[in-house]
């Protein structure tokens, strides 16, 4: 038997060495010492492979226009808000197009092969929904698109978003969303959760709502979404993004809350740069970090991932596509330093949001071949070092390659 691809002497996530084969985009062997033939061979030896990066919370329709129309001053979410209303009226099909594109390639240089992005339907002109199915098709192949239909000015607050909502599904986006904790009242809020995981049950669709990204502790929307997955029976199709207001609320309330979750199957999606960059900006001293209980929810049994949300945009003026970067924080922010929790923390960008998106991504016989090589030898390296992804595979294919600089030290003299 001749093999597609074979990947030769890499160390797994879980430290064990061992050969890849592929065969038809599609992993057909894990085991040492693989000898059968193959057309092309990737020499892992010694480094860490691990399944692709996957982000899967972004903002695609907004990345990379930094600057555009102004810059954010005040660093709020409220004026990141304000000033992406500016922007959706300036921006063309083909602007949105062009920087996608351009953030997907830097993504994938990274190993990121997976991205979910959520896209504002509330522009009448629907360019934002069509700017995004168009990079979706041109990257098909290379990189998975999964889109959000995300009414952000609002189901109630911005007329006609439920329809716009229908609309980019029937268009072809994949995902409900929504944005029940910037609506008017608490109870619209409530009812838009609702009517985002109706809609998602009548189509046998996911849902993915940014729920509570605020300071407030009362702000309660994962609560009803909970409950309302459980009434509709989307149990381990449903996810709340940010859950920030979590940050806030006072013990008693979160030791009820987290079981709700877990009992509803409701993932949960950290985006720790944003999240510790937009919260507590009203406070003095102590200021709120703002990302939600990550390790509560995880010792609850609660699928928890990190994304990036955003790159150079209305909201946050950095970012380069890496996740290991996000990881990196995110460990830091949720106090996860511990050996295990290092290697959770790697999962989050890895095997938690696979399976948040129903991607069929892993390290086992029959899984896609999408696969990254760093130069480094364990997860927590990876982590701590960020370094070059050697080789990127997308099912079976290499997409990128990076040969790492080479530094050298002159020798020190002695004093």
């Amino acid at each position: 038997m001749t093999f597609d691809l074979l990947l030769k002497g890499g160390l797994l996530p879980d430290g064990t060495q061992a050969d890849i084969a592929v065969t038809a985009g599609r992993i057909a062997a894990i085991a040492p010492g693989i000898t059968a033939p193959a057309a092309e061979v990737v020499d892992a030896t010694g480094l860490l492979v691990s399944p692709p990066l996957i982000d899967c919370h972004f903002h695609m329709d907004a990345t990379l226009s930094y600057g555009t129309p102004r810059v954010n001053a005040s660093g709020t979410l409220m004026e990141g808000i304000a000033l992406w209303g500016e922007l959706k009226q300036l921006q063309s099909r083909a602007d949105i197009v062009s920087r996608a594109l351009a953030y997907c390639r830097q993504a994938m240089a990274k190993g990121v092969l997976a991205i979910r992005s959520h896209v504002d339907v509330t522009d009448p002109s629907f360019r934002t929904v069509e700017a995004l199915l168009e990079v979706r098709d041109a990257i098909k192949g290379k990189m998975d698109l999964q889109l959000v239909a995300f009414p952000q000015d609002g189901w109630f607050r911005a007329p006609g978003a439920e329809a716009q909502v229908i609309r980019a599904l029937d268009a072809g986006v994949d995902v409900v969303g929504g944005i029940p904790h910037f609506e008017r009242t608490m109870a619209d809020g409530a009812a838009a959760v609702r009517a985002a995981c109706r809609i998602a049950a009548e189509r046998g669709l996911m849902v993915d709502l940014h729920c509570d990204e605020s300071d407030d502790p009362l702000s309660r929307h994962i609560e009803t979404l909970a409950a309302e997955t459980i009434a509709f029976g989307l149990q381990g199709r449903v996810t709340g993004s940010h859950l920030t207001s979590m940050h806030s609320m006072d013990n008693y309330y979160v030791s009820k809350l987290i079981p709700l979750i877990a009992e509803a199957r409701v993932a949960a999606i950290a985006n720790p740069l944003i999240n510790i960059t937009l919260q507590g900006r009203s406070d003095t001293y102590p200021k709120r970090r703002g990302m939600t209980r990550v390790p509560e929810l995880l010792a609850a049994g609660v699928n928890v991932a990190f994304g990036q949300d955003c790159v150079m945009d209305p909201w946050y003026p950095l970012g380069s596509g890496d996740m290991l970067d996000v990881a990196h924080m995110g460990l830091h922010v949720g106090l996860m330093t511990g050996t295990e929790q290092m290697r959770r923390a790697f999962q989050m960008v890895t095997d938690a949001p696979a399976q948040i998106m129903g991607l069929d991504f892993g390290l086992r016989v029959g899984a896609r071949a999408s696969l990254v090589v760093f130069d480094c030898a364990t997860a927590i390296d990876a982590l701590r070092l960020r370094p070059a992804r050697r080789v990127v595979i997308s099912d079976g294919k290499v997409v990128a390659s990076t040969v790492p600089a080479a530094t050298e030290i002159m020798a020190f003299s002695k004093a």
